[in-house]
């Protein structure tokens, strides 16, 4: 049995291997357990982790930490760059349609817990340095805390010891930062049942009715239309004296003649104006059957975009309206559904709406692909030129006027950056970063849960020594105090005052207080996406401002 010693208590790779999954195997499990319709999730894996790291440090257990921490970053870096992908696709339309509004809450919860800190200093008389330690431990941010060491001593450098203070606080006030936000999380989602916001719909598309009676348009192509303004509309169908016809952008337009059209909501007044009136039928009803509205033999069908060679081109290029007499008249994507314009760029996993005969149709699906099987295999390579892109920007410092050290984004900030933008504008190189929901969402949770169990194992050294001590009581209570009294305010204002629904909400104050596990405990009780795409929206930014806060706080007040 030596080798089974050798394998549990011999510092090497395998052990540590051997450690996440012990962790990680009892935290998944225990996770499932509910109370009252409550269940922590993948956080458990965290508490695990503290726990097994108690044990370890008591029967002198020892552990390679630089294996840990390896695994740690990795796991973090995996999470969040496999997210940015995710969310990629909807990253700039969810931006442009509340990206302000949810970065402004997002600075509203920093600057709350800035004052917080400042409010625990004046009051308990800490030392200011481990006053900041423990606000960098209660947002969860190392790079902040890596920040402000530096800015302090270049301004004390003889206080070596005060600096090392600063980290040891950020250590004790990390777990109850993680903890204090995940309580948060399940208190909002109680308090906000039944009081949520409208859901706001991501999607660009609108389908309306247009009469033509404008005498300016009798006799034009349809063609000549899109010419009158920089708006885009795809006709999927023309009804003339009780027919059905196919438009194309040579079909040319008489009086009263109805259109039905695929729009932005936002362009439906403009080109009411253009055609004349607009019918007031609703067609944007989810029980509409589009195969029976008119009696004709079109219908309408989703096609898949399969073929990687078509991956980064643009719809108009493909000339399947003309080629096939059918239109395309909506792109499915990342749960977002979009204009068929002529400009667009398809991407592998579209999912597009054809109107036209079901031999047409099948002709079509025969050039894009239409089959599921074929998206099954990631890109594998495009998953490592992503990690290996975001890993260099979040290396690379950027100098910022006034401030003496160089800001970094780090390893959380460079890989969603770079997430975003492949899954954004990867195929305009045509780089292929498609990956099926399920593919993403597997390695998300092995990332978030490497990240989990590493960072729980570290907080557990010496975790009941220093909760039980009297200054380390004192740290544990700021914490807190830091970590849920600003995110508890700001998510009922947000709530009332933005009128965002919980998710949002959530996913905004997540990517605040940089909190990957509470945004999996988020996460774990929705199928929605909108608190990713909010923790994406928000990050970003929001990471920038810590680094660059910690250096002024510590300028102004140590």
């Amino acid at each position: 049995m030596e080798w089974l010693h050798e394998l549990i208590f011999q510092p090497s790779y395998l052990q540590t291997v051997l450690l996440i999954a012990v962790i990680s195997a009892i935290g998944l499990a225990l996770g499932q357990i509910k109370v009252k319709t409550v269940s922590l999730g993948v956080a458990f894996v965290f508490f695990i982790g503290i726990i097994i790291g108690e044990i370890c440090d008591r029967l002198d257990i020892r552990t390679q930490t630089q294996m840990v921490q390896f695994a740690q970053n990795f796991g973090l870096i995996l999470f969040v760059y496999s997210l940015g992908v995710q969310v990629g696709p909807g990253f700039f339309t969810s931006l442009r349609q509340g990206g302000l509004k949810l970065n402004l809450f997002g600075f509203s919860a920093i600057v709350l817990t800035t004052l917080t800190a400042i409010i625990a200093f004046l009051v308990t008389g800490l030392p200011f340095p481990d006053i900041m330690g423990l606000l960098c431990g209660a947002a969860t941010n190392t790079p902040m805390l890596g920040a402000a060491q530096q800015s302090f001593l270049e301004v004390h450098p003889d206080q070596i010891r005060a600096a090392n203070n600063m980290a040891s606080a950020c250590a004790v006030g990390y777990p109850f930062g993680v903890l204090g936000v995940l309580v948060c999380m399940i208190v909002l989602r109680f308090a906000l049942r039944g009081r949520e916001g409208e859901k706001k719909s991501h999607n660009e598309t609108y389908v309306a009715e247009f009469h033509v009676s404008n005498p300016a348009l009798f006799g034009r192509m349809i063609g000549d239309v899109n010419q009158l303004t920089d708006k885009h509309l795809i006709i999927s169908r023309l009804w003339r004296d009780g027919k059905i016809v196919i438009p194309s952008a040579k079909t040319v337009l008489r009086k009263d003649d109805h259109l039905l059209a695929v729009l932005h909501p936002g362009d439906v007044e403009q080109f009411k104006v253009i055609f004349g009136e607009q019918d007031d039928k609703d067609w944007n009803r989810p029980d509409i059957d589009w195969n029976h509205i008119d009696g004709s033999n079109l219908v309408s069908r989703h096609v898949l975009v399969t073929k990687r060679h078509l991956n980064g081109v643009k719809i108009g290029s493909l000339h399947l309206r003309n080629s096939f007499d059918i239109n395309i008249t909506r792109v499915g994507r990342a749960g977002i559904e979009l204009v068929a314009s002529p400009g667009l760029r398809l991407q592998l996993g579209d999912r597009l709406t054809v109107v036209g005969t079901e031999t047409a149709i099948a002709k079509v699906s025969e050039i894009l692909g239409n089959e599921e099987k074929e998206l099954r295999n990631p890109n594998l390579v495009a998953v490592f030129i992503g990690i290996f892109l975001g890993v260099v920007l979040g290396a690379i410092p950027i100098a910022v006027p006034g401030i003496s050290v160089p800001v970094k984004l780090g390893i959380a900030g460079g890989p969603i950056i770079v997430g975003i933008l492949m899954g954004a504008f990867g195929p305009r190189i045509h780089l292929s970063t498609y990956t099926t929901r399920s593919a993403n969402l597997m390695v998300r949770q092995i990332g978030i849960v490497m990240y989990l169990a590493c960072l729980g194992y570290g907080a557990g050294h010496g975790f009941i020594d220093t909760v039980f001590c009297l200054n380390g009581l004192v740290w544990i209570l700021v914490s807190l105090f830091i970590a849920t009294v600003p995110v508890l305010v700001c998510g009922f204002i947000q709530s009332r005052l933005g009128k965002n629904d919980y998710a949002q909400t959530a996913g905004t104050l997540c990517a605040a207080m940089a909190n990957p596990m509470a945004l999996s405990y988020v996460n774990s009780n929705s199928d929605e996406e909108e608190a990713s795409e909010a923790y994406a929206t928000v990050y970003p930014l929001a990471m920038f401002i810590r680094v660059i806060s910690a250096q002024l706080i510590m300028l102004l007040f140590a």
